[in-house]
């Protein structure tokens, strides 16, 4: 068992470094320096790159993070201690519901509360249907740090005097903030290569525009157009922008295993 075990741990790691090899080496040969600096030029011109998609999701994750990570954090915080009763089980309930909801699912209620009323796609629709993917999950990783904090250190704050929002804010958040920002950072994660919300939302654009409230580029966005289009340029600008897509995921999840341990390090 412990041969079948081994052997199971290695298919799954030699998946995803088949994976990754794949894409370097389909999207490795479309990075320079034009691919991050210029904008989608039309089929048959050569160059070109994807500076408006990465402007996009910048902007569009920035104000879903804006969006999402205060409230999800102060959520958090209320079910770790104050959290008793009908509604606090009712809040965890639905909040792991949502986790389980389907992407395409949200982008299709941000599309009818936002982009129907106003007869218009933009880049901030598209940061809430994000949002709304984000917040279970800085919810629950946000009570599940608060909760690993020793009682006793807002016990001894409470003990000296502090009211109790101040002994919350700081004595108990400092101490919980690496799991804070680990569960943070893995929502942006779980957002950043989301397509099926930006297809009802954002839409696309070919240009610089304004990425609130103007139809917007996006990597998932234009890795999604391009790869499915007859066109080897764009072919290869998918794989590229998959790449950089993969480089951005990978480093927020080495930041928030960076952030646990020295989470535990401190502790």
């Amino acid at each position: 068992m412990i041969v079948v075990s081994a052997l199971s741990a290695g298919i799954a790691a030699a998946v995803l470094v088949i994976v990754v090899l794949y894409v370097i080496g389909k999207g490795a040969p479309a990075l320079s320096v034009s691919f991050f600096t210029q904008v989608p030029r039309p089929v048959g011109i050569p160059g070109g790159g994807v500076a408006n998609a990465l402007l996009g999701s910048l902007v569009v994750i920035a104000i879903a993070s804006a969006l999402a990570i205060p409230v999800g954090v102060l959520a958090g915080i209320y079910l770790a201690l104050f959290g008793r009763g009908r509604l606090a089980g009712a809040v965890r309930f639905l909040s792991d519901v949502l986790t389980g909801v389907p992407s395409i699912a949200i982008g299709v209620f941000a599309y009818a509360l936002i982009v129907l009323p106003t007869r218009h796609f933009s880049g901030g629709s598209a940061s809430l249907a994000l949002a709304i993917i984000m917040l279970p999950i800085v919810v629950r990783t946000t009570e599940e740090a608060v909760r690993l904090v020793p009682h006793v250190i807002r016990e001894g704050a409470l003990a000296l005097g502090m009211p109790v929002w101040r002994a919350v804010l700081a004595v108990t958040v400092p101490v919980a903030r690496p799991g804070i920002i680990t569960g943070a950072l893995l929502a942006i994660a779980r957002v950043a290569g989301e397509s099926a919300p930006l297809l009802f939302t954002a839409f696309g654009s070919q240009l610089f525009s304004n990425p609130v409230t103007s139809p917007t580029a996006a990597l998932p966005l234009l890795i999604f157009q391009y790869a499915i289009s007859p066109y080897k340029d764009w072919q290869q600008a998918a794989w590229g922008s998959a790449l950089v897509l993969i480089v951005v995921v990978f480093a927020l999840n080495v930041a928030a295993r960076v952030a646990f341990r020295s989470r535990f390090a401190s502790r």
